[in-house]
């Protein structure tokens, strides 16, 4: 995707103004969750828990780490 001089202005700026409220730019890398080998990996995972006596402890984990999503901005 090219970008036109007015959008590298106007990312310009903003970041301008997020320097000036004393923030600084921060990248992070994830995984790409859509990529076929990041499910496959996913997936047997999960088998390999399935009926571990861990798998309970997870699952609530799990459980409450997604309750604690309310109201993110």
């Amino acid at each position: 995707m090219l970008e036109t001089n007015d959008q590298l202005a106007k990312v310009s700026r903003s970041r301008e103004r997020m320097r000036a409220k004393g923030l600084r730019p921060v990248q992070f890398w994830v995984p790409d969750t859509r990529a076929p080998a990041f499910i496959a990996d996913l997936q047997r995972q999960c088998a390999a828990l399935r009926g571990d006596p861990a798998e309970s402890d997870v699952l609530k984990f799990s459980g409450d780490a997604a309750g604690q999503v309310e109201g993110w901005a």
